[in-house]
Parts: C-alpha cells; structure tokens; sequence
C-alpha cells in the first residue's frame, strides 16, 4: 500500500535575545542566538517524539536555517542530505530592512503590518513577488512528488517564505482565515499528500514544540 508523502515546514529559531532590539530581517544573515539553538533541539526533539524522520531536509541559504536544521539533527542523530535553495531566503524588505521593528511599524503603519501578517498583502517598497513564491511552492512539492513520494520532507525557512506555503491545499484564503499564517520562531507546520490528490492536506500549523 503507498503511503502519504509528509511535508514539514519550519521557521528557523531566535536570532535576537530578551534584551537586543528586534529587528525586521530578510537577506541580512545572522545567526540564531542560544535561544534559538535550543529551538532546534526542541525541533528535533518533537520530530523524534512523533516519529516524523525526515529523510531529507532543505534550507536556505541563511546561517538561521542552517543552523536550525543542524540542532534538530543533533538530536535525531542522523547524517542524512541536507540541500541549500534560494527559494528558501527570506524576502528583501526593501526601506525596511535590518531596521528596529519599531520603526517599521512606524513607516508603514499597523494596519499594514497587520494585512501582510493575515493575508499576505505585500507592503509598499519591499522588494517580494508573492506569485513567484507561490509558484515555487507548487513547483517544489511536484518535484518531492516525483523524487520523495512516501517520503518525510523537513523544510527549514523564514516566516516571509513560509507563510505562503498553505497555497498548497488549493484554498488559502479559507486557510488564512482559519489558521492565521504567520508562523512563531521555532514552530512547525505538518502538510501531507495523499496518492492521487490534487492538493496537500494540512495536517497541523504553527505547532511550537516543547
């Protein structure tokens, strides 16, 4: 009997501790402060908890990804492929980026931040194209389709990325308005795709494991 193929998407950790000023990171490549790293063991360790083995993991090219991803194995104990694709960066926040999120806010208004955060409305002068996003979602979980069926897939991303991936289940603005789409530090997202179907199933989003 074929299994279903598992899609895991997760955010990578914290890369600002208790007392740093937040900032709005896209393409800037910081590491993930202790926080953050024990993030990744957490990670690992609700894979291991739940037995979602991934038998191969994609990052970004982003320390915060990578370094994520290289926790949650510490924990697993697995040597397996992990493979780097641009498609995974965070967005380009244009005016806005590296800058105190305070200042953000400020620009652009809450209202605004608010309408990226539910629905994915790109803010004036940050440098994004959601349909490219969106269509290099679909084209990656045909290649998984092609390459991994029955397999378990971990994808370790940034919320900009992330966020559009429930475009998979075919019907994201019911989605949204379900789930939310912003995603925590550290959490994870479950999709799964059955033989034959069209669209993937999600199975849990936002999980923040502990």
């Amino acid at each position: 009997m074929t299994k279903n193929t598992t899609l895991l998407v997760a955010r990578h950790g914290n890369t600002f501790g208790l007392t740093d000023i937040v900032r709005r990171l896209g393409l800037t490549d910081v590491p993930l402060v202790e926080s953050g790293l024990e993030q990744g063991r957490k990670l690992g360790n609700y894979l291991k908890q739940h037995n979602l083995i991934p038998d191969v993991i994609f990052v970004s090219n982003l320390k915060r990804t990578q370094q994520t991803a290289e926790q949650a194995l510490k924990i697993l104990g697995l040597q397996i492929l992990t493979e780097k694709l641009d498609m995974f960066n965070e967005i380009n926040y244009g005016p806005d980026e590296n800058q105190p999120e305070e200042k953000v806010v400020e620009r652009l208004g809450k209202e605004t931040i608010k309408a990226w955060d539910e629905s994915a409305i790109v803010p004036n002068g940050w440098k994004v194209d959601p349909q490219e996003i969106i269509q290099n979602w679909k084209l990656f979980s045909e290649d998984l389709l092609k390459k991994y069926a029955d397999k378990i897939i971990l994808v370790v991303t940034s919320n900009g990325i992330a966020r559009f991936a429930p475009y998979l289940t075919g019907n994201f603005e019911d989605f949204s308005k379900t789930h939310g789409i912003k995603i925590s530090t550290g959490a994870l997202c479950i999709f799964e795709h059955k033989p034959k179907a069209k669209t993937w199933t999600c199975i849990d989003w936002n999980i923040k494991p502990v």
